[in-house]
């Protein structure tokens, strides 16, 4: 720990990022810790899992959770399994971001509104703003999503253009705790390496493949070594039918080296160094038993 985090007046807290699927939550915070943990996708509800993302300044410690987009329909036992993910996170924040998408507000977005606690500090935060160029649209919009609930704040911003989040960072601080940090000055993730590649590849397969994959599929890390600065990393990714299989593959591999190749990139960037990687694809029925031979290095 640094001096700084060592002030008396530092201040460290939980942030829950939520709202329906696909309104930027992954972007957001991937743009407010400046890396890529969470993975992102044009596929709704890409983020199965509640994920961390550190940032620490000067005198305050960021932790944000990034959770699955609230499904309003809960007959697939799946999203009832991300709902309680979501629900079981807000228990246990200091500060609520409720996302919304700018010019946008319907019933999923006022249902996963009734369910936030009233208890902790919320601010809505309008994404996608960017797309809004005329100040006379905006401003009714606010005020509509806010007479719905009391919000501390709202800050629209654009996640992908970088478009005030200092604003958004500066309001959340003000509700933060004063207590010292939880993690180091240069965490950006509680979640490993080898989970952080698993989620690299999947978001690969839903970006590449297409709305017509099942979200039942899913990728494994067979092994995940590191030789010095280089990590050799063997990934399977499972899916349920030889068709989503061909689906992955690709006429002559190419699909599959594409993706391939994309993780490998990300993965440089995030890891800081040299990535070898291979990829099979695999059925999930006997998948022990059913690989393709078809590997995809990422390399030339």
């Amino acid at each position: 720990m640094t001096d700084t985090a060592a002030r008396p007046d530092f201040r460290c807290g939980y942030i829950a990022i939520v709202g329906r699927p696909n309104v930027g939550k992954s972007t957001l915070m991937n743009a407010l810790i400046g890396a890529k943990v969470s993975i992102t996708s044009r596929k709704a509800q890409t983020t199965r899992h509640r994920i961390t993302g550190i940032q620490t300044q000067g005198d305050a410690q960021f932790i944000y959770i990034d959770t699955p987009g609230f499904q309003t329909r809960h007959s697939n036992p799946l999203n009832k399994t991300l709902n309680r993910t979501v629900t079981t996170t807000l228990t246990g924040v200091d500060v609520i971001l409720f996302i919304v998408e700018a010019g946008t507000f319907g019933p999923a977005d006022k249902q996963v509104m009734d369910l936030l606690p009233s208890d902790i500090p919320c601010i809505l935060v309008i994404n996608k703003s960017d797309r809004i160029k005329d100040r006379a649209v905006m401003m009714p919009f606010a005020q509509q999503v806010a007479a719905e609930r009391d919000f501390i704040a709202i800050v629209p911003v654009s996640a992908k253009q970088n478009f005030q989040l200092d604003v958004l960072e500066d309001e959340i601080k003000k509700h933060l705790p004063v207590e010292p940090p939880v993690f180091g000055e240069d965490d950006i993730t509680d979640r490993s390496e080898k989970f952080l590649a698993s989620e690299i590849v999947r978001e690969k397969v839903f970006r590449f493949v297409g709305e017509e994959l099942p979200y039942t599929s899913t990728v494994l890390i067979e092994k995940f070594e590191q030789e010095g600065n280089l990590r050799r990393i063997f990934a399977a990714i499972l899916v349920e039918r030889d068709s989503h299989k061909a689906m992955v593959i690709g006429q002559k591999g190419a699909k599959l080296k594409e993706i391939s190749t994309q993780s490998r990139l990300d993965m440089e960037k995030l890891f800081g160094g040299p990535v070898y990687l291979e990829i099979w694809v695999k059925v999930k029925s006997g998948w022990a038993d059913n690989e393709s031979r078809l590997r995809a290095y990422g390399y030339e």
